[in-house]
């Protein structure tokens, strides 16, 4: 394994073979795809709707799609807070901050695809207690999207952000806590292991530890591994997202679509205008191009991550939907074998966007974790594997309100809650 520059000694890239065969697959799905678009790239090749621009937008008004030349109002609604741009290494990032500008900070890294926009229901609750950030990743909304597949690299991601908060005033002495849905938690788990000196808490929502994330993608899930090896090919990803009007944007956000309620469908407005033109799919889907080969193993490499000294002392909440079919409930419990204090909750009625389906059950947890100083004592773990740690879950289970429950600590020896 390769380790990663920067002295970043526990993120390391996945096997020769295993990129071989990553790489070989996506040149199968990405046929099959064209395959499947044969007839629409008979009359307008695919990639004809590149680039960006007005010339881009008339030709979607050409063939019945919607011209998005202005941004929805949610996009600039003051009851969110304010935006702010800041140059990060080059990099312009735009954020909204929103709370008590003395505050602890709270850092909300969003999903894919998305933006800042999707953390609408937690902004105006968090930013009661805390400073609120919601940020736009590179390569998202408002923020730069350098095209180069390498500016998305892992080490490049996390030292950008922690540069980002050093800038806020984040430090050793003045720790942060991170909030990250989907992609965005998936990049907060690199964040806390390779800079956990500024996090004070993690939370992670619909996405487990890197280490399992990508092995538990179900086949039923819309971004499975066929669609993980199909956007290693250029270009082809992107044309293929921006078919039909954005239809990839309804797929993600049926719970949106479903409610037929006028603020909801704004907000997928919010959604198809920020993915509107090619150059706004090629940063966000750059991430899928390098994550995926990226794993957190120990310092010592002849040592195991379930040693005590290499399990994340970051405390961590993992939150997931009882409908989610995108993830697995064990991923989310093998998770727990690398951290050496966290909680598990299921948000019932809920897939795998729980902080916008179920928004007032994830404010409440949100806000039991991050606020109050709740001490539980809990059973200790049975050490029997993945099976032992189920029965845990199942016999720790902390009933939270009618649709939270399932809560687990992980500690090295004692066993004692401590979800402060």
């Amino acid at each position: 394994m390769a380790v990663l520059a920067g002295g970043r000694d526990n993120v390391v890239s996945i096997s020769a073979a295993e990129s071989l065969k990553m790489f070989s697959l996506s040149v199968v799905w990405g046929s099959w795809v064209v395959v499947k678009n044969a007839v629409a790239l008979a009359v307008r090749p695919l990639w004809s709707t590149g680039g960006g621009g007005h010339g881009n937008r008339k030709r979607a008004a050409a063939d019945g799609g919607v011209v998005r030349d202005r941004p929805p109002p949610c996009l600039f609604n003051a009851v969110y807070g304010t935006h702010s741009y800041v140059k990060v290494k080059g990099v312009k990032l735009h954020y909204v901050e929103c709370g008590d500008p003395k505050g602890t900070i709270v850092l909300l890294l969003h999903g894919f695809p998305s933006c800042w926009i999707s953390w609408h229901h937690q902004i105006p609750t968090l930013s009661k207690h805390f400073r609120v950030i919601a940020v736009d990743l590179k390569g998202f909304g408002d923020s730069d999207k350098p095209s180069a597949r390498k500016s998305y690299r892992v080490e490049n991601l996390v030292n950008e952000l922690a540069v980002f908060l050093s800038m806020l005033g984040v430090d050793d002495n003045n720790k942060c806590h991170v909030i990250g849905h989907d992609l965005g938690a998936l990049l907060g788990w690199y964040l806390v292991h390779l800079w956990p000196n500024c996090v004070s808490k993690f939370v992670a929502i619909s996405c487990p530890h890197p280490n399992v994330h990508w092995e538990y993608l179900p086949p039923s899930s819309f971004f499975n591994k066929n669609w993980i090896c199909f956007s290693q090919l250029p270009y082809l990803p992107e044309m293929d997202a921006l078919q039909n009007d954005l239809k990839i944007i309804n797929q993600c956000y049926q719970h949106l679509s479903k409610t037929k309620q006028s603020d909801d469908l704004s907000y997928i407005d919010a959604y198809k205008y920020t993915f509107s033109r090619t150059e706004d799919w090629t940063g966000a889907i750059n991430y899928f191009r390098n994550l995926p080969f990226y794993r957190i193993e120990p310092r010592n490499s002849n040592d195991s991550l379930n040693k005590e000294e290499d399990m994340l002392q970051v405390p961590c909440l993992l939150i997931t939907g009882s409908k989610d079919v995108s993830v697995q409930i064990q991923s989310f419990i093998k998770s727990t074998e690398f951290l050496k204090t966290s909680t598990v909750r299921i948000i019932d009625n809920a897939s795998h966007f729980p902080h916008q389906e179920q928004p007032k059950a994830v404010n409440d947890l949100l806000t039991w974790y991050l606020v109050q100083k709740v001490q539980k004592e809990l059973r200790p773990q049975n050490s029997g594997g993945l099976v032992g740690r189920m029965k845990d879950i199942v016999t720790s289970t902390v009933q939270y309100g009618n649709t939270l429950k399932d809560s687990m600590q992980r500690n090295i020896l004692p066993i004692t809650a401590n979800t402060s």
